[in-house]
């Protein structure tokens, strides 16, 4: 018996091996790449803008100095950001003709809490944000299962509890730093791209995946006033150190279907480093501009996808070559007091799509370009405040040119509405 077990596991690692080698997709995200286009709901109104003016407790994913531009005393920030991507894949078959597959995956939730308080020249305080919580789902039935009834998914998430300290060296200049405790976690239910099998680690979590990992990342930020009206913000977000994304699921065997169970490992799966510089004008009493741009290092983070597997033997490793490139994300935006506590927003993001055609897959399309964005403030009172934003990302349609084998290929489309609310409370 146990020499039976080594023959049929033998063929079974071979075709592994072989699909391994023949490449694996990654989880869709958006919005800027797989970094979401802002953070916090005033930020969201204005394309994303944050690193030169005051812009709440959002500014631990934005610019940490501008936490020192408040009043003295705590605050108590709940966040809430739904995205909803509308996203479908699609060929022109030789025999059966064009074929579509939309994404079932329309509605992604991502919550935020956060306390900071000020006192003397110093920030400080604690802040817990979902910062992913994307992806697609095409089920098991649309020409992407080829027929084998098995479910094509994928959706990765991104976490970050971090700690700001914030320190005003004067009256115009501020300088932060931060530590950031960051967990991510992943799904993916697919097949092969030589056909050989189907790979499936996936929890059915709409806030967790199956395979996951967590470590850490730091912040660095500074805050300028060259006068009442002018301000220039700086930040820099040191890309993550993540430890490996482990989970447990199955790989089932084509034709066949032989379900052998497997232990998965993403090698080496991290958010990027990202910098950039702002600027902030109160043009008069009513008006507030500000831009910011942003370099996101997708090139170095992004270069492969690395999928291991075990099933009760060594682990076997395979890459695919990502080769995403860098991207600068150029975001400007404006607010208006219609009263005063009332603040009407809109902004526009824009970045080049960073994923290259010859890599594009129908489980990743991260290539949201423009975003048009429209949001509302009120200060209500007695230290309450709410605020709402609404970006909407036009479809951006891309084609693979050998997506699904040479000379075969692949369209997907992608369009997207981002909502968040904000709720505060001062003391």
């Amino acid at each position: 018996m146990p020499h039976a077990q080594t023959q049929a596991q033998h063929p079974i690692r071979t075709a592994l091996a072989a699909a391994l080698i023949g490449g694996i997709a990654l989880p869709a995200a958006a919005t800027n790449g797989m970094n979401l286009e802002a953070y916090g709901a005033k930020a969201g109104g204005m394309g994303g803008a944050s690193f030169a003016y005051e812009n709440g407790n959002s500014a631990i994913m934005n610019n940490p100095a501008t936490l020192g531009l408040r009043q003295e005393g705590g605050n108590i920030g709940v966040g809430l950001t739904l995205l909803m991507p509308d996203v479908a894949t699609r060929m022109n078959h030789p025999l059966a003709g064009p074929m579509t597959a939309p994404s079932d995956g329309d509605q992604y939730w991502m919550p935020s809490l956060s306390y900071i308080r000020k006192s003397g020249k110093f920030t400080y305080g604690a802040g817990m944000l979902a910062q992913g919580g994307m992806g697609t789902e095409y089920g098991s039935s649309s020409f992407l299962s080829n027929g084998t009834g098995l479910p094509m998914r994928s959706e990765v998430g991104l976490g970050r509890l971090m700690f700001p300290l914030a320190y005003n060296v004067n009256d115009n200049f501020t300088v932060a730093g931060q530590l950031d405790y960051v967990w991510a976690s992943m799904d993916v239910q697919m097949l092969m791209p030589d056909g050989s099998g189907h790979a499936s680690f996936s929890d059915n979590n709409d806030f967790t995946g199956e395979a996951a990992g967590n470590g850490w990342a730091f912040k660095l930020g500074a805050h300028y006033k060259v006068s009442s009206a002018l301000a220039f913000g700086a930040a820099y977000h040191s890309k993550t150190n993540i430890g490996d994304l482990q989970g447990n699921g199955t790989f089932t065997m084509l034709p066949g279907g032989i379900q052998v169970p497997t232990q998965f490992k993403v090698v080496d799966f991290q958010w990027p480093e990202t910098y950039g510089v702002g600027v902030a004008w109160q043009a008069t009493p009513t008006l507030m501009l500000a831009a910011d741009i942003k370099h996101l290092g997708w090139k170095d983070s992004m270069k492969d996808f690395r999928l291991g597997m075990n099933m009760g033997g060594a682990w076997m490793v395979g890459a695919m070559p990502q080769n995403w490139k860098d991207q600068t994300v150029i975001m400007i935006g404006g607010q208006y007091m219609l009263a005063p506590g009332l603040a009407l927003r809109a902004g526009y993001n824009h970045a080049s799509n960073p994923v290259p055609d010859g890599t594009l897959n129908p489980l990743f399309p991260a290539t949201i370009e423009s975003h048009y964005t429209f949001g509302v403030g009120w200060n209500i009172g007695g230290g309450h405040a709410v605020a709402a934003s609404l970006a909407v990302a036009p479809k951006v349609t891309r084609t693979n040119p050998n997506m699904f084998g040479a000379g075969m290929p692949g369209t997907v489309s992608h369009s997207q509405k981002t909502l968040r609310v904000n709720y505060n409370y001062s003391f």
